[in-house]
């Protein structure tokens, strides 16, 4: 072994000029390692050998260490929360729509029952207006900036939720529910870009993967609020949870013009110095010479265009005819067709799940729609606070995984079932006393999979696509995303009921066999985009071989003090 002076990084490794390495220093004290070797490295005392994917991100992170509690970082963290509650409008349809079709007074007025044509078509119209609008959700984001797009979709939402709650024919209900989609596009084209450009890098994953848990800041609410209205014997049993609908607009429309905007929105229109502003004031504790902001401006100015075909509203084609624009379109796709299909579209209909194990009683199953969004929501929460820190290909391979075994379990002991099923004088149908253990296995390993399901996607849902797009195509890439979940939703939504009057529990088995086979696609195809800016992961997607280069790690030597003064690669390596 050989002693060498390294730069963090260098600029064939990330496609960074030297001129980005700000404040390294490059005297050599220690020895260079073979990378692989598995061989406790020999440094001074008191200096740490650590891997870590970017080492110039962490080099600058380590060297700006924001405040957590300083007014800047709590209004930053209040940014994050508007753009929550834009998904907490998207969560709150997820637990509406399968409660508000179990009670008696919504299927008097509709003429519905738990499953059927009539559901899948009222569930499933809130889909198809999210398709339609989110490519022009995408013009507003870009052309009018994060702020004034979730504000528009708050508004469209608003008067969607009316049109529903209003609603006395299925016509006006499907009316309203397309516009309910519509904002719902609009606002989620905008929510996640925003909060994942607003974030340092070291805090993206929390931040983005936390706005996407907004899916359990309105199911959980709206669980609750179905349950007690249920009691109520008027048709204000069903359109006050249709109103409530727009509580959570009204905070962002309250809220979002008392933020800034996004910085990487400032620089692609030309508004360089108020986007540094923003990053010396949240990203540099008001510092101008932050290594960390240092970085970030370099980056940005490197990779921001300000012209060219992302910049033509109608041109998806960017992300076709490239390499790196193929391969961060296919995690788009993958993250947005699995994130739907992966079989918790079922939890559309878990009144319907419900009835089909034996529970028999409204209140029991919006009782039980209550605790699972709970417990979701505890399960979604736990994968927030370790996103920082936890390989996202990793989690979506072994978590999608164990939601397939998971299915498989309750799908077996739902089967079992009918052989104790029973329909008494009245033509009440019922579990026999011998069949309630399988009732109780198939009702837990329900459970468990949507926590399963909710540490493994939720947060990565917001996460991935943001990550997978540079600022010249977010906008655009989170708008086919909507437009792709938004199908997939639809197959669920409409196929859904129908699947379930007639093949009833059988049809879980259709996603334990996906999700084996999503498993095994995210292990080959994911890119792990965990530990680097958003810019640095240009230099990923124009690999060869993407996969390859993301899981590759960079060694660095951070002294007692907390300075990062080498990098450590394999000899002969260039750095």
């Amino acid at each position: 072994m050989t002693e060498k002076s390294h730069s963090i990084v260098g600029e064939a490794q990330h496609g960074i000029s030297d001129e980005t390495n700000h404040g390294i220093s490059h005297e050599t004290h220690f020895p260079v390692v073979a990378e692989g070797t598995g061989k406790t490295l020999d440094t001074a005392a008191g200096a740490k050998a650590k891997q870590v994917h970017n080492a110039e991100l962490f080099a600058a992170v380590q060297e700006t260490k924001i405040e957590r509690w300083s007014k800047s970082s709590i209004k930053l963290y209040f940014a994050v929360l508007v753009a929550f509650a834009c998904a907490c409008a998207n969560g709150y349809d997820g637990s509406l729509i399968g409660s508000i079709t179990a009670m008696d007074s919504f299927r008097a007025t509709f003429h519905t029952e738990l499953t059927g044509t009539k559901v899948s078509i009222i569930s499933s119209l809130y889909n198809v207006g999210n398709i339609v609008v989110s490519p022009f959700a995408a013009i507003l984001s870009d052309r009018l900036g994060r702020r004034w797009t979730m504000f528009t979709g708050a508004w469209v939402i608003i008067i969607g939720a009316i049109i529903a709650c209003t609603s006395s024919t299925i016509a006006q209900l499907i009316v309203g529910r397309v516009l309910l989609g519509s904002g719902i596009a609009i606002m989620t084209v905008a929510a996640p870009a925003y909060a994942i450009e607003i974030a340092p890098a070291h805090w993206r994953g929390r931040c983005t993967g936390f706005y996407n848990c907004g899916w359990f800041g309105g199911s959980i609410p709206a669980a609750f609020v179905t349950f007690g209205c249920s009691y109520m014997k008027s048709n204000w049993a069903w359109r006050v949870p249709l109103l409530l609908q727009c509580f959570a607009c009204f905070i962002v429309i309250a809220s979002v013009f008392f933020l800034p905007e996004s910085p990487r929105f400032l620089m692609a229109n030309g508004r360089e110095e108020e986007a540094v502003a923003f990053l010396v004031k949240y990203h540099g504790n008001g510092d101008p010479s932050s290594r960390l902001v240092l970085l970030e401006i370099e980056e940005m100015k490197e990779n921001i265009r300000q012209d060219g075909l992302d910049k033509v509203w109608w041109d998806y084609r960017p992300m076709f005819t490239t390499h790196n624009g193929r391969w961060r379109f296919a995690q788009i796709v993958m993250i947005s067709v699995f994130g739907q299909f992966s079989g918790n579209g079922l939890g559309y209909f878990n009144a319907a799940i419900f009835d089909l194990i034996g529970v028999k009683s409204t209140a029991q199953q919006l009782g039980f729609n209550v605790l699972n969004s709970v417990l979701s929501a505890m399960g979604a929460g736990v994968g927030v606070s370790l996103s920082d820190k936890m390989n996202r290909r990793t989690v979506l391979t072994w978590g999608t995984l164990a939601c397939a075994g998971l299915l498989a379990v309750n799908g077996g002991a739902s089967t079992g079932l009918k052989r104790y099923e029973f329909k008494d004088s009245s033509g009440d149908t019922g579990i026999k006393p011998a069949g309630k253990p399988l009732a109780q296995a198939a009702l837990a390993f329900y459970f468990m999979f949507n926590i399963i399901y909710s540490f493994t996607y939720t947060p990565l849902q917001g996460i991935i696509p943001a990550e997978a797009l540079d600022t010249n195509l977010r906008a655009k890439g989170l708008a086919a995303s909507g437009m792709i979940v938004g199908l997939f939703g639809f197959i669920n939504t409409f196929a859904g009921p129908i699947a379930l009057s007639n093949i009833n529990t059988n049809y879980v088995y259709v996603f334990v066999a996906w999700d084996v086979i999503e498993s095994l696609l995210w292990w080959l195809f994911c890119v792990e985009s965990q530990g680097r800016t958003l810019e640095q992961l240009e230099w990923v997607y124009n690999q060869p071989k993407p996969v390859q280069a993301s899981i590759k790690v960079d060694k660095v030597v951070v002294q007692a003090d907390g300075k990062v003064t080498e990098k450590i690669v394999a000899e002969g390596a260039s750095a």
